[in-house]
């Protein structure tokens, strides 16, 4: 078993990145489900769409729920979906994402480590060719 991915943002940013994740990685090892939220969602019935998704949590090491804006819709549903076997890390980034995609066989709380180091970790500033 291994953990399950659950992408949450608003439209179709989480299906982008995730297409271009497993692009540059030809392919994911993790079961992955994506949910696109739309500004003019229903949050308690997309809420209940997901719930119904992860029904089945017991038959994986847990749940990585990455969402892309703090406080905003998306990740308000997946904070209510928290619990000891789902973890919730919002700022999802392509650099998040190819992290976690790259480690499928540690611990979700391992993994949610991964995510925030991978996500913090890919920005930089690029200085361009500049000199200092």
């Amino acid at each position: 078993m291994s953990v399950r991915l659950l992408i949450i943002t608003h439209g179709n940013i989480g299906q982008s990145l995730f297409d271009t994740a497993v692009s540059i990685l030809g392919g994911s090892p993790l079961p992955t489900e994506i949910f696109s939220i739309a500004l003019n969602c229903e949050p308690d019935s997309t809420l209940e769409q997901i719930r119904t998704t992860l029904s089945d949590t017991e038959q994986s090491d847990g749940v990585l729920v990455l969402t892309d804006l703090y406080g905003a819709t998306p990740s308000n549903i997946a904070c209510e979906l928290a619990n000891k076997n789902i973890n919730v890390v919002a700022g999802l980034n392509l650099p998040m994402l190819i992290r976690v995609l790259n480690y499928p066989a540690l611990s979700l709380s391992e993994l949610t480590e991964k995510a925030i180091s991978g996500g913090q970790d890919g920005v930089v500033p690029c200085h361009c060719g500049k000199k200092s």
